[in-house]
């Protein structure tokens, strides 16, 4: 397929799902009525709805769909390992321990916002950990490392805060947030991730002509010129904006990045370039088509995003397994 066929495809993709998003709810209402309610203004109860609750909500299921697949994309290609996937180097451990300690101590509770900028606070420190531990001239087995150790450390400090909690109902609270929603936000957290996650965009598309180098070994992109340090690190601050803006305004959120890449890296030759920009579309639509069921399967329930998208990929990601381990 032609990459120019294929971005348009998914182009068609994300939108169409974002328009069945917004239609999608508990509210016995037709697609006319739904759309036309979001159009004008006159204050009634359905465009309430479409405007402060299902349209901020498809937005957002857009802006972590593409940091996600974007990130995991750019990390694969960084580390040239197809098992690598944004929480490798511990961003979202990190930013789920900073709202997890928003949570237990009460800040969240101090003003709206509060639990986001903890975990954006928390995946800063945890990518300046990173770059301290695996050093100014530390190579992609030490990235690994670095990320391997830091998230274990997150983890089990996240467990520790949970085992020592005094009040069930915010022990509570943080084991539903870390299984990550997109119910019950607002523009407010739209506005608040939009700004962090457009840099980390903008970092990450810096990176495709590295990345494309680097598949020659990094000895081969170094004599082209490439400053690796300097790579890794745009990809690092790159990933940090756009995952941990992305966990802290709807938690926990697996395999995005990890499946996306997979399944669109044949469709675009192999060529990391151009899967940075399949991938974010990919990761646009998976998490649409996943907050759509989320909303279709169990009306009636709180079925969160994270449980669905680990229940859909696992199965996938161990299906694709099965297919290397059959073509090698």
């Amino acid at each position: 397929m032609k990459f120019r066929t294929l971005i348009a495809c998914l182009t068609a993709l994300v939108a169409g799902l974002f328009a069945l998003s917004l239609v999608t709810g508990v509210a016995p209402v037709g697609p006319g009525e739904s759309y036309a309610a979001l159009l004008r203004d006159d204050g009634g109860p359905l465009t309430m709805v479409m405007r402060e609750i299902r349209l901020p909500r498809a937005i957002l299921a857009v802006m972590i769909g593409v940091s996600l697949g974007l990130s995991g994309a750019a990390m694969q290609g960084f580390l040239r390992n197809p098992l690598a996937e944004p929480g490798l180097i511990g961003v979202s451990s990190s930013a789920a321990l900073g709202a997890v300690l928003a949570l237990q101590t009460g800040f969240a509770a101090a003003f709206a916002l509060a639990l986001p900028v903890a975990a954006l606070v928390g995946a800063g420190i945890g990518v300046a950990l990173i770059l301290f531990l695996a050093g100014p001239g530390g190579g992609a087995f030490t990235l690994i490392l670095a990320g391997i150790a830091l998230s274990a450390l997150t983890g089990a400090l996240t467990s520790l805060v949970l085992n020592l909690s005094p009040n069930p109902f915010a022990a509570n609270e943080i084991v539903f947030w870390m299984m990550g929603s997109l119910a019950d936000r607002s523009f407010d957290h739209v506005w608040m991730a939009l700004p962090v996650m457009a840099v980390g965009w903008l970092a990450l598309a810096r990176t495709g002509r590295g990345l494309e180098a680097l598949t020659l070994g990094e000895d081969a992109a170094a004599s082209m010129g490439f400053d690796l340090s300097r790579l890794r690190l745009i990809l690092l601050g790159g990933v940090a904006a756009s995952v941990g803006a992305a966990t802290a305004v709807a938690g926990a959120i697996g395999f995005v990045g990890l499946v996306v890449p997979h399944l669109l890296r044949p469709l675009v030759g192999g060529r990391p370039s151009r899967l940075l920009l399949a991938s974010a579309l990919g990761g646009a639509a998976l998490v649409l088509a996943a907050d759509v069921a989320v909303r279709m399967v169990l009306p009636g329930r709180d079925l969160k995003l994270g449980v669905l998208m680990a229940l859909v990929g696992a199965p996938v990601f161990l299906h694709l397994i099965w297919r290397r381990r059959g073509q090698s």
